[in-house]
């Protein structure tokens, strides 16, 4: 069984009706959208940017127009872009890009950018629609919070893809344990993130290649206090922990999957650690509620860790927002007064982290639903499940 990870068109058509019922609201009669996540998002056109602009124009009414350089163009068609695909010849060129889109579309009195336009690309704006007043509107930011029934079927298929990495990586560490040679950081990220692909390609028709389709860090030992590491050419050893924070994306949405790993009988200090996370994590996948706001799910969370007395080892949030991007809003933290609703997926990842000692971080995919919270990603997390 094969599993297409294209969106209907009717699915595009559902999202940008919702984003201009937002863009109604705010008084905004076109968006110009440059970030290549909220392109991808109302166009279905995914793409490596670069200098080039790519931008989809949103009108209230008429179809959106999907801005690309010539050198896409045959791309944007092959992904059956949900746009009229409109090609300026090169960039910085001797008329810009935002030039051709002002020759080809009706310029409003008033329009809005993405609060993430740069600087320079909205006084491009400006330079190229001279009568039209200009604003900053979040209106696909906030769209974006909740998915589509669609987007949560690739969000579950990346995370059964996401648990089987996991497993990849425990089955070549056990191997290896028995032949005696552990490997390498880099050769562990290696072999789960090219398991991961040869997954996605074999189950899945017209995939969507994204920058990171599969990928993950890697780190073993003291290297895991440092929660972003990267994986390098330490080799893992007997009696520490290891950490696999792994993650794919199916048509363009992401998921996470990570668990931190003992290879030998684990020792008190490391029982400690882990079981305070474990605890931190449950608790904190259970706040994850509609009506629940963002910092008070994450208070829940990391109070277990501090009422465990480990607070001076807490070196982040509770987790963070996932869609079709890796992190996004909104975020588990202090400041973030997001009100949880049905349809938002964030990751539940809190951690410990020891210098010269380990690190110790549980993370998993979870999806708010009215009924409560739902892990999409589902690897086992009690103390015996990740002993090696």
């Amino acid at each position: 069984m094969t599993f297409t990870q294209r969106l209907p068109a009717a699915c595009y058509d559902a999202a940008i009706e919702r984003v201009r019922a937002e863009m109604s609201a705010d008084g905004v009669a076109a968006l110009v959208l440059d970030d290549p996540l909220d392109v991808a998002y109302l166009t279905g056109f995914h793409h490596f940017p670069n200098e080039r602009p790519v931008a989809c124009w949103l009108p209230l009414s008429g179809d959106p127009v999907l801005l690309v350089p010539d050198l896409e163009r045959e791309y944007a068609a092959d992904q059956r872009s949900r746009a009229e695909i409109l090609a300026y010849p090169e960039f910085p060129g001797v008329r810009s890009p935002f030039a051709v889109l002002a020759g080809h579309v009706r310029a409003p009195e008033s329009a809005a950018y993405a609060p993430s336009t740069s600087v320079a690309r909205a006084a491009a704006l400006a330079e190229a629609f001279p009568g039209t007043r200009w604003s900053a509107c979040g209106a696909v930011g906030r769209v974006r919070l909740r998915k589509l029934p669609e987007e949560i079927a690739l969000h579950e298929e990346a995370a059964r893809i996401a648990d089987e990495m996991l497993a990849a990586g425990v089955e070549l560490v056990r191997s290896a344990a028995e032949s005696g040679e552990l490997p390498t950081e880099t050769e562990l990220a290696s072999h789960v993130i090219s398991h991961g692909s040869r997954l996605m390609y074999a189950r899945h028709e017209d995939v969507v290649v994204v920058p990171m389709l599969t990928g993950g860090l890697v780190y073993g030992g003291p290297n895991s206090a440092q929660p972003h590491r990267l994986p390098g050419g330490d080799r893992l050893r007997a009696g520490e922990t290891f950490m696999l924070s792994l993650g794919c994306a199916v048509g363009g949405r992401f998921v996470e999957s990570e668990r931190t790993f003992v290879i030998g009988e684990p020792t008190a200090r490391q029982a400690r650690y882990y079981e305070a996370v474990r605890e931190a994590q449950q608790a904190g996948t259970e706040a994850l509620v509609p009506g629940v706001t963002c910092a008070e799910a994450n208070r829940r969370c990391l109070a277990v860790i501090e009422e465990a007395g480990l607070g001076e080892h807490i070196r982040h949030r509770q987790g963070h927002g996932i869609g079709l991007g890796f992190h996004e809003p909104p975020w588990l933290s202090d400041g973030d007064a997001t009100v949880l609703a049905p349809g938002m997926i964030l990751s539940s990842e809190p951690g410990v982290y020891v210098p010269g000692h380990a690190g110790y971080r549980i993370s998993d995919t979870v999806l708010v639903t009215e009924s409560g919270p739902r892990r999409l990603t589902a690897y086992p997390r009690e103390l015996a499940d990740v002993t090696i």
